[in-house]
């Protein structure tokens, strides 16, 4: 099998090679799959368990029953003696890393006094969290503590965890380690809209949460859109993407591999290399076309390249900035001289790799980050999964009579210009002689 990838030529008009490759993004969501999200979310708000079941037994364990939703303590113990000790290591190393960078980013409260008025923010976890770990194409531990790191370091007292048991019902044994190392207090065998249903409205078996975060199919994601306003939702999530800005120092047989790292999850993954090198360009062509054959999911990656990838000439290292930026890719890559340089020109990606030795993969599952990030042009107004997807911020202030009085004549003013003068009454009435102490 020799990789197909388009080579387009953007050094004259950059601007129509942005046209055509949002062309080619992924399509919209089919009429059928919503129509079906929307009965799905419908029948497990008013039928709980039983339809949890019912669409289980349909989607993924035929001989699923409500007793059998929740995992059992037993089978997590079950689960370690599955896991053999060199991936628990690795999961439990992978972990530190994760949590090292998020106790980093943790906001505080904070209070302070100034002529007054006491102004602050009060930062508090959010109390209950539901955990999506995806499992139709191949297990994702790596997902349950990218997502449940970062709500342990906010405190989140509730973690509940939602995953797709395989066709015999067993989930998988280090997804269900993962999930203990990182103190999930809940797990089910639960996939699908469903899940996101159930999260959201609760059923007999598992009580509501606050906020569901995870990324997920076209079920999932559409489920998350539709509750958005029931629950908290973290973002909309796409099929993964990766843009490589590379130039005459990468080594074409690494950028071809990191192409095909993220081209390998799905078939429908953005795969981009744009690069001032015309060399460069043919050689991760003939690259790719050599690696692809010897993968495990040759077909997925080919797919990807096929489909969603593309190899862009650019005139130089700033236009590849420019159209990176416009892009706003989930991963972009710099393997070029001074990456930290172009950094400074990039402003939109989830998750950006500096130099030559900063694979994606090493972000997917041990670098630090979370590798649940906004997709297909989002990231030029969202960012990854953090700690501050698990709290809340309560605006604080408290006012004396003198920081009243320094404010109170703006307020009326401002209250009446707007026509509002029960605003304004409400303050003069704490300014008269006879008011009650407020102090």
């Amino acid at each position: 099998m020799a990789a197909v990838i388009e080579t387009i030529d953007a050094r004259a008009d950059g601007g129509s090679a942005i046209q055509a490759l949002r062309e080619r993004s992924v399509a919209e969501v089919p009429a059928r799959i919503t129509e079906q999200v929307a009965q799905i979310i419908e029948q497990v708000r008013e039928r709980g368990d039983e339809a949890l079941v019912e669409y289980e037994r349909r989607f993924d364990c035929p001989t699923l029953t409500a007793e059998q939703l929740p995992v059992a303590d037993g089978e997590i113990r079950a689960a370690y003696d599955q896991t053999s000790d060199r991936q628990l290591g690795a999961l439990r190393r992978a972990k530190n890393n994760v949590y090292e960078f998020h106790a980093r980013s943790r906001p505080l409260s904070w209070f302070d006094t100034v002529e007054g008025v006491g102004l602050g923010q009060r930062v508090t976890p959010i109390e209950a969290v539901g955990i999506y770990v995806p499992a139709k194409r191949a297990p994702l531990p790596s997902t349950v503590y990218m997502c449940a790191v970062p709500a342990q370091v906010a405190g989140v007292e509730r973690m509940v965890m939602c995953t797709p048991p395989r066709k015999d019902g067993s989930v998988d044994p280090l997804t269900l380690v993962a999930a203990a190392e990182c103190g999930v207090d809940e797990i089910y065998r639960v996939g699908g809209a469903q899940a996101i249903a159930a999260l959201a409205f609760g059923t007999q078996t598992i009580a509501p949460v606050r906020k569901i975060v995870g990324p997920g199919s076209p079920w999932v994601t559409l489920a998350k859109k539709e509750l958005f306003g029931v629950v908290g939702i973290d973002l909309l999530a796409g099929p993964s993407e990766i843009l490589i800005i590379a130039d005459k120092t990468a080594s074409p047989e690494v950028v071809a591999a990191d192409l095909l790292a993220q081209a390998e999850h799905t078939g429908d993954n953005m795969v981009l290399l744009l690069t001032d090198d015309d060399d460069l360009a043919q050689q991760v062509a003939q690259e790719l076309s050599a690696q692809v054959p010897k993968l495990e999911r040759a077909d997925l990656a080919q797919q990807s390249l096929t489909e969603y990838g593309a190899i862009i000439l650019v005139r130089d290292r700033h236009q590849a900035a420019e159209l990176a930026t416009e892009i706003a890719p989930e991963h972009l890559e710099l393997i070029v001289e001074e990456p930290f340089a172009l950094l400074e020109e990039v402003d939109n990606a989830g998750c950006i790799c500096i130099g030559p030795l900063a694979g994606v993969s090493l972000s997917d599952y041990a670098a630090g980050p979370s590798h649940v990030l906004p997709t297909m042009g989002t990231p030029r107004f969202s960012s990854g999964l953090s700690v501050d997807d698990f709290i809340k911020k309560s605006s604080l202030i408290y006012v004396t009579e003198p920081g009243l009085q320094r404010l109170a004549a703006d307020v009326i003013q401002l209250a009446e210009a707007e026509g509002l003068p029960a605003h304004a009454e409400a303050i003069r009435r704490r300014q008269r002689d006879d008011a009650p102490p407020c102090r």
